[in-house]
């Protein structure tokens, strides 16, 4: 078993998985690990959805924009915002639930997110692989309708999970200066600016990228690409959208 400074230096988003299926002991092992997550107000306001059948696998496929991990990986675990079941057991018990805003939703999202990094944490120390979906919020109204999610529940992201068929080269991340503040936050001046991004503007991979996306610098890969305003804006509203049906826009 790898040491939890190994897992958390050395980490991979695994995208190819290997036949090997995965047994049932052991993910019941890594979700109960990842259950102990630190939670607000000891509440666990969240829920975790297993997909394992190929023909819900296939149903979610298009709403995770037919990444083929979604598929290929033998388990997908969809963690969700979840105040129904809380609200619930608050009725069972003559208390009247307040939870029906937009701070209660930030405070289940925050609990999912919490679960699901730690899950990944537990996995990884098995040798499994995991990849984040951040195609979840993007779909989240389709994503509520195959897996029957009721009013209060919101999927916020989604992991895919099994043995690695690859050992791919990590990717890059900031100076640890560019992202830490000390006492107060410390505003970016433009030099601050082009000395944090250098080197990962600098890469080859980031050279490719713009090339052939015909931008003249990474930044505009992102902006005219990747995550465009437009996008952004549509699936914004769908977003909010979906936390006004699930109940969480009262105000």
């Amino acid at each position: 078993m790898k040491s939890i400074s190994d897992i958390l230096l050395q980490r991979k988003s695994i995208r190819k998985y290997s036949s090997r299926p995965l047994d049932d002991n052991l993910l019941h092992d890594i979700l109960e690990k990842g259950c102990r997550a630190s939670t607000t107000g000891n509440m666990q306001v969240y829920s975790i959805i297993i997909t394992r059948d190929e023909d819900m696998k296939k149903s979610l496929l298009p709403l995770h924009f037919n990444q083929e991990m979604v598929t290929e990986a033998p388990v997908l675990l969809t963690f969700c915002a979840d105040f129904n079941r809380f609200n619930k057991w608050c009725r069972q018990n003559d208390a009247v639930p307040g939870y029906d805003n937009f701070l209660s939703f930030f405070t289940a999202a925050a609990d999912a997110l919490l679960v699901a990094q730690t899950v990944c944490v537990a996995a990884e120390s098995e040798g499994l692989g995991i990849c984040y979906l951040g195609t979840t919020t993007y779909m989240a109204d389709k994503i509520i309708e195959v897996l029957e999610l009721p009013p209060g529940v919101v999927p916020v992201t989604a992991i895919t999970l099994g043995w690695p068929d690859e050992d791919p080269e990590q990717v890059d991340r900031l100076p640890l200066e560019s992202v830490i503040h000390s006492e107060v936050y410390h505003d970016y001046s433009e030099q601050d600016i082009k000395a944090f991004y250098r080197e990962k503007e600098e890469r080859e991979d980031s050279r490719i990228f713009i090339q052939e996306n015909n931008k003249s610098t990474l930044a505009q890969v992102f902006t005219d690409v990747r995550y465009k305003k437009d996008d952004n804006v549509y699936f914004s509203n769908v977003l909010i959208k979906v936390l006004q049906d699930q109940g969480f826009m009262n105000h």
